[in-house]
C-alpha cells in the first residue's frame, strides 16, 4: 500500500490552495479597480514580450501560462480583437501559426504592471520580509515551482508571478 500524506502535509496542501486563490482573486479585483483586463491578458503579453522576436505558438503560449489557461484560444482571440496580438501562419509549416505582440500589446502590458506590482506588494510584500520571500521560493522549489529560475525583471518591465 502506497504511503498516505501526514496531516502536516494535508494542512500545507490545503493551504497553499486557499492562499493561492485568495491571493489571485485579490490581484484580480485590483487590477478591475484599476480599470484593466483580466491577468491572464496581462500573462500572455509578458510571455509574447518575452519571446525573441515577440511571438509563440499557441501551445507554446499556454504552456508558459502563470494561470492554467483552459480556453487559450478564445483568449488569444480577445487579444487579436482588441489589437494587442495578430495571428501569423507558420511560414515553414502552413498549417502551424504564431500569436505575436503588437506595439499596443506591449504598451498595455506596461501600464498594467504598475498596478499588478502595487498589487502584489500589497497581498504578498507587505506581509513578508525579503528574507521570508526568499525562504518561501526556496519550499516552492522543492515541490517543483522553479521560483529560483526566475530571473528578476527591472523596474518596470513587469514580472511573472513563477
Amino acid at each position: 500500500m502506497k504511503r498516505k500524506p501526514s496531516t502536516e502535509a494535508t494542512a500545507a496542501w490545503i493551504r497553499l490552495m486557499r492562499v493561492q486563490s485568495r491571493v489571485l482573486d485579490a490581484v484580480e479585483q485590483d487590477l478591475k479597480k484599476a480599470g484593466f483586463p483580466p491577468l491572464a491578458w496581462y500573462d500572455a503579453l509578458l510571455e509574447l514580450s518575452r519571446a525573441p522576436s515577440g511571438e509563440l505558438r499557441p501551445v507554446e503560449l499556454e504552456r508558459q501560462m502563470l494561470i492554467p489557461q483552459y480556453s487559450t484560444s478564445r483568449l488569444i482571440d480577445r487579444l487579436v480583437e482588441e489589437g494587442l496580438a495578430v495571428r501569423r501562419e507558420c511560414k515553414v509549416d502552413k498549417r502551424g501559426q504564431f500569436v505575436e505582440i503588437t506595439e499596443a500589446g506591449r504598451e498595455l502590458q506596461k501600464r498594467m504592471w504598475g498596478a499588478y506590482s502595487a498589487a502584489i506588494e500589497k497581498h504578498v510584500g507587505s506581509k513578508l520580509s525579503d528574507a521570508d520571500a526568499m525562504k518561501l521560493c526556496g519550499l516552492l522549489d522543492r515541490l517543483g515551482c522553479s521560483c529560483g529560475e526566475m530571473a528578476l525583471p527591472a523596474i518596470g518591465e513587469g514580472a511573472s508571478a513563477r
